[in-house]
């Protein structure tokens, strides 16, 4: 039976739900069922399984690459990636892998043998799991290289170095001046590669450098350092080769190291590395780094106080500024740049109308976006009579989806689940913008692969703290290097540090999802279907379970007070955040919603259309007590001096001493359609312009003249046409 045919039999065993968990980390989700052949055809795949060792944890990581490794050595390396061979024909024993991870320690052979279990319930260890351990094709192809163990002292001196060189670390290590560089590489290599003179040399060194040496080869055999400095390229093949840098690394312990050759060029720039014999010789034993345990929270972390009360007040004010986002770009809908994004400037002006940041306001543009509740749209240009050229480009506009109007009736849990799902599982990190990427915009592709596991792996992070603490920012560190342990793969080629990594909480905190260092109910819930998979078939259940549990229902009344401010205790429902915003500006935002009233507020209702006394009627419905003097006293006042003064939209006006005749022109049906009205005794407005009005009044029988804003008469005359 082909591993294949193996594989498929396995993975039968399995719910449909773990197969669909599969299928997602590979890159595909759906809500049917995939066949157990079909699946187990993509998993053999190089580029599936790499998809799937991305999830992998440090220990998970080190126990593939050590299988890889392991098979390199028995079989050779893998030439061809795309071979059509069975698997099965590079397995490795695995007792052989348990001694690679473990060595002789019960503990720590436990820890890998669970390790080796683990990674046969992803699907990245092949059946059968017997006696040898089987893994596919792009696992030997990829991470044969990343165990961890340096390559033969051999291959880096014949590589890297120059005669010099070699010279230099014969010297180092004591043996007389030799006359060839292949005399003097045979000295140093005869030493490096006998485990008795390894060690006496280093019963010699300074401790420090021995302590030094123990960690860099704990930590994967190669270190950052500039004991080296590049020559150029030498040789057929354009080999990199490096000389001693004068005056050294600056690290005396590392110095000491490459003198005798225990540290050699990596071939990469300022990167050094330990030959395998020499860590065979400390370690006494052939083990690869395997760090089965995480790291550890600091001591002395602050507890989480007031999480939960935070967390509500996060929501709530995210769930407004979402709003005000949304309403904006419905009022004035912001225009799509050629070159893709949002201008600038229409950010801002969303910002400063939403009362938020602008890489916020971006967020909650860029989210809002990802889950359907904003939409492009694009306006025809209409070709104008007798036009044969190119058109114009239509101008792309950002405007509410129809679904947004069912998403304002919502509940708040409701409104909210769609944000924080998309949120979880977007490739983007959008309040992240690094200097070298230029001017942040908004509504952009969201395309970074490491965005979902670097945000599942810092809430993964959070989980580990214990009950009731936090971290603060002098907790970063930590949060970082316990997420780079739970994805090494995606800190490691993205180059994740702590500035994303405090990206990642600052959003996570603007939702909710985490508040004074620690996870909320929601910010579990997240973390939960994250790792079930179920945070890309159906999260809502979930998300508006916990959302629900955390935040108060919509309120529909206020609290008006005599200073002249609206106080609504929780969250305001969609008609009475409509309302209060009309009339009056958003002052504070968090357990409570603060509306301050002032002149400017309560005459831009006026202009939107509200009266007086309907205004009042409509607050008192709302409030939870009578509605204070001052307030009243305010809109009145207001009211008395709105529209005193008129600005009437007209095309051109008409005016006559003869009021007579200009009651004659108002009443004349031959121009009722210059919808003529009287705004004075001896004035009209007209709704056409200037030349259509006087068209119409002549073809009509009357002799209009036409006048200039000044009041002089215009002599009318044809344009005289040259060529």
């Amino acid at each position: 039976m082909s591993t294949q045919q193996r594989l498929a039999s396995w993975l039968k065993t399995k719910s449909p739900e773990d197969r669909r968990l599969i299928l997602a980390r590979v890159g595909f989700t759906t809500d049917d069922d995939v066949t157990p052949q079909d699946l187990a055809r993509l998993l053999l795949q190089p580029r599936a399984a790499l998809a799937l060792a991305r999830f992998c944890t440090r220990p998970q990581h080190q126990a593939l690459s050590a299988v890889a490794w392991l098979a390199a050595q028995r079989h050779g390396p893998l030439l061809d990636l795309w071979h059509d061979g069975d698997p099965v024909t590079r397995a490795v024993p695995r007792a052989d892998v348990l001694d690679l991870l473990a060595g002789d320690d019960p503990a720590l052979r436990d820890h890998a043998a669970a390790t080796l279990d683990a990674l046969a319930d992803m699907a990245l260890v092949l059946p059968p799991h017997a006696d040898h351990v089987i893994v596919s094709t792009g696992v030997h192809a990829h991470l044969a290289e990343t165990a961890g163990l340096g390559r033969p002292a051999a291959e880096l001196i014949g590589l890297h170095f120059n005669a010099p060189e070699v010279h230099a670390i014969a010297e180092a290590l004591g043996f007389p001046k030799a006359r060839t560089r292949e005399d003097a590489e045979r000295n140093v290599l005869d030493l490096l590669t006998d485990q008795e003179r390894v060690r006496a040399l280093l019963a010699q060194a300074p401790a420090s450098a021995r302590q030094w040496l123990l960690e860099i080869i704990g930590s994967g055999s190669r270190v950052l350092t500039h004991a080296y400095q590049a020559r150029g390229v030498f040789g057929y093949h354009q080999v990199l080769k490096y000389a001693f840098r004068p005056g050294g690394s600056g690290d005396p312990d590392t110095d000491w190291l490459a003198a005798r050759g225990l540290l050699l060029p990596a071939g990469l720039d300022d990167t050094a590395e330990v030959p395998i014999e020499v860590a065979v010789a400390v370690l006494g034993e052939l083990r690869v780094p395997f760090t089965p345990e995480p790291p550890r929270p600091p001591s002395g972390l602050p507890d989480a106080v007031g999480a939960d009360g935070s967390a509500q007040a996060a929501a709530t004010a995210a769930l407004s500024q979402i709003e005000r986002v949304l309403a904006a770009c419905a009022g004035q809908p912001p225009a799509l740049r050629k070159a893709g994004g949002l201008a600038v400037r229409d950010t801002r002006r969303i910002a400063k109308a939403a009362g938020v940041a602008e890489d916020v306001a971006r967020l909650w543009l860029d989210l809002a976006m990802q889950a359907g509740l904003l939409g492009l749209h694009a306006e025809p240009v209409q070709r104008p009579k007798g036009h044969r050229g190119k058109l114009p480009d239509p101008v792309v506009s950002l405007l509410p989806k129809p679904e947004y109007d069912d998403w304002l009736q919502r509940s708040p849990a409701e409104r909210l689940t769609p944000i924080i799902a998309t949120w979880a599982t977007i490739p983007a990190v959008y309040t992240f913008w690094p200097e070298e990427a230029g001017t942040p915009v908004a509504i952009i592709e969201p395309d970074d692969p490491y965005a979902v596991g670097i945000r599942s792996a810092v809430l993964d992070a959070l989980a580990a703290l214990p009950p009731g603490k936090g971290v603060s920012a002098d907790g970063l560190p930590y949060v970082t290097e316990r997420a780079a342990w739970h994805r090494p793969l995606h800190f490691a080629e993205s180059g994740a540090d702590d500035d994303l990594v405090s990206a990642v909480l600052r959003e996570a905190e603007l939702l909710g999802v985490v508040a004074g260092g620690a996870l909320t109910g929601v910010g579990r819930a997240v973390r939960d279907l994250l790792l079930s998979g179920a945070a890309w078939t159906s999260p809502e259940p979930a998300l508006t379970a916990a959302l629900t549990a955390m935040l108060p229902p919509a309120q529909a009344t206020a609290f008006f007070q005599a200073d002249l401010t609206a106080v609504v205790r929780g969250m305001p429902g969609p008609e009475l955040a409509e309302l209060l915003d009309d009339v009056a500006d958003r002052e504070s935002e968090g357990h409570a919603v603060v509306w301050r009233f002032s002149g400017s507020t309560v005459r831009r209702a006026f202009d939107r259309g509200h009266e007086a006394d309907a205004l009042l009627a409509r607050l008192a419905e709302v409030a939870e007590a009578p509605l204070p003097q001052p307030l009243k006293y305010l809109i009145k006042d207001t009211a008395r001096t709105h529209g005193r003064v008129r600005v009437v939209r007209s095309g051109c006006c008409l005016r006559s001493d003869d009021e007579a005749l200009v009651e004659e022109l108002a009443r004349s049906a031959a121009l009722r359609t210059l919808g003529l009205r009287k705004i004075a005794p001896t004035v009209l407005i007209s709704a056409r312009g200037e030349e259509e009005t006087l068209a119409r009044l002549r073809a009509a029988g009357y002799t209009p003249a036409l006048e200039s804003e000044t009041g002089a008469a215009i002599v009318e005359r044809a344009a005289r046409r040259r060529a």
